[in-house]
């Protein structure tokens, strides 16, 4: 049976327009801009926001930053990340064993160094000025016991290598510990009673309002550092590639100079 004339012309339209949309469709995917998924911790953070902000903006590039305690995000990490940050040598390990096969833990490049302090009321009403005041009898300190912070106030306590003052330390120490750092600032919102808060100086920086910050003094101050690696699947997305060159650029360096990391 022979279709009209309209019928035809009507038809011969819809294919024209469905083969336009799909090649605005096609278009559309060809020159979306690319997107780089980026997990670690909550300490790094700040710093890793505003590099991935500033380097979006400059190469038409949306990086995801996702960050916080590992279980929250580690197996959508699994399946989609390419660029992976920590907070210490042992997280990254950690990190590693949480995610195998998703990338080589010789390929980890440390980035930047960050030092303990000592973080105090506003106003530092117990009159900190260095460890040693820590140790005074009635001191009431909060530490993390997990993530880039396993072993660290054992670490500052006796890096003197005497057994007193990790014992003074102690006595002084609320337990548990925190898990995480996360952890920790809820408590330090929370209990009033906490004098000091012994954790990296940029959660401070982070932070102004919470708490005052006391440079850790020698001979007890201990640095630990961020690292990051490109995941094998960031490996092949070239912006990934050029991402992890910009957070150890001059423009990183600054960017984490700003959040109290040290620098070269």
């Amino acid at each position: 049976m022979k279709q009209p004339r309209h019928f035809r012309l009507s038809f011969q339209s819809l294919l024209v327009s469905l083969a336009a949309c799909i090649g605005l469709a096609v278009s559309h995917v060809a020159h979306a801009d690319p997107v780089i998924n980026v997990y670690g911790p909550g300490g790094p953070a700040p710093a890793m926001k505003q590099a991935a902000k500033e380097f979006g903006e400059a190469r038409k590039v949306t990086v995801n930053i996702v960050a916080g305690p590992t279980p929250q995000w580690v197996d959508k990490a699994r399946n989609d990340a390419h660029v992976v940050f920590s907070g210490a040598e042992n997280m990254m390990g950690d990190f590693a064993k949480a995610m195998p096969g998703v990338f080589d833990l010789r390929d980890a490049e440390p980035l930047y160094l960050r030092p303990v302090a000592i973080l105090v009321r506003p106003g530092n009403p117990k009159g900190i000025q260095g460890f040693r005041d820590v140790l005074a009898p009635g001191i009431k300190v909060l530490a993390v016991a997990g993530a880039g912070q396993n072993g660290l106030w054992e670490d500052v306590a006796g890096r003197t290598g005497d057994i007193d003052t990790l014992r003074a330390f102690r006595k002084n120490l609320l337990l548990p510990e925190a898990a995480n750092s996360a952890e920790a600032r809820k408590r330090w919102i929370e209990q009033a009673e906490i004098d000091v808060w012994l954790i990296w100086n940029i959660w401070q920086v982070a932070n102004p309002e919470l708490a005052q910050l006391v440079e850790m003094d020698e001979p007890f101050r201990i640095y630990r550092d961020t690292g990051v690696v490109l995941t094998h699947r960031g490996a092949e997305l070239p912006e990934a590639k050029e991402f992890v060159k910009f957070l150890q650029s001059s423009a990183g360096q600054a960017i984490f100079a700003k959040w109290g990391w040290k620098t070269p």
